[in-house]
């Protein structure tokens, strides 16, 4: 079975400073590739980061960028390429949390601030990157969504519908670039732990440590970052040849709330 070793490639991975970004850049970082860290605020956890990967001996550098800033990406995506080469790797990973309201208690504009980011962003990192993507025989792109698509709880529309859009994007876009060997795939976490999932947690259950929640999740345990990038691993690597257009649950057999 072909190996999992990414030496030689490059990776993008946006809101990489954090949480399950930081897990995702270190663990490509660890099978060998050379990684850019995007990030929006944080310029210290974003060096946090690169300092991790460099302890890898691998090259890493941090980009300050908002994933619905045009211009800003733009810059971003040709600097990467300046620095490292084309990338052969894009991980559409930057993420925020709707407010937890009702649909009938929903302000218009958390809705269009969710789709800026969880829709919009990796459509327009993608279109950007394509370039890049396009002069390697193998490149991926993997788009960082949710169980929400599947559970569809209740209080939480802008950004389930959000994160549906960006699964969307990943299926069609897998269709379109298949005859220039871009694979296109879905990474699903559940809850996990990180600074998202934390104030997930606390709004959900009132309780401040996450870790509460363990004794109620499949495994005895709460997810972490290095669940949801062992999976983008496999995707991006030698190991996946014949897979794309598809979505993976990192959910525990099933896990549908944590009430």
């Amino acid at each position: 079975m072909a190996d999992m070793n990414l030496a030689g490639r490059v990776a993008l991975v946006t809101g990489a400073s954090r949480g399950i970004g930081r897990g995702i850049a270190i663990g490509l970082a660890e099978a060998g590739a050379d990684v850019a860290v995007n990030y929006t605020r944080g310029a210290e956890a974003a060096a946090e980061t690169v300092a991790a990967i460099e302890a890898l001996g691998r090259k890493a550098k941090a980009y300050q960028a908002s994933v619905t800033d045009e211009a800003a990406c733009a810059a971003t995506v040709a600097a990467v390429e300046a620095d490292f080469g084309p990338m052969s790797i894009l991980v559409n990973n930057a993420g925020i949390a709707s407010r937890g309201l009702s649909v009938a208690d929903t302000n218009p504009e958390e809705v269009d601030k969710l789709f800026a980011v969880h829709a919009a962003g990796p459509h327009r990192l993608s279109r950007l990157a394509l370039p890049q993507l396009r002069t390697h025989a193998r490149s991926d792109i993997i788009i960082i969504s949710s169980i929400a698509t599947y559970v569809n709880s209740p209080n939480g529309a802008p950004y389930t519908m959000a994160k549906a859009a960006g699964e969307a994007l990943a299926l069609t876009l897998a269709k379109e670039e298949l005859k220039n060997g871009v694979r296109v795939n879905i990474v699903a976490p559940a809850l996990t732990v990180s600074d998202m999932g934390e104030k997930l947690s606390r709004a959900i259950t009132g309780q401040d440590d996450i870790q509460h929640l363990a004794a109620k999740m499949p495994f005895g345990r709460v997810a972490v970052p290095a669940d949801v990038a062992a999976a983008v691993l496999w995707f991006v690597s030698d190991a996946n040849s014949y897979c794309s257009g598809q979505k993976l649950n990192i959910d525990g057999a099933g896990q549908a709330t944590f009430r």
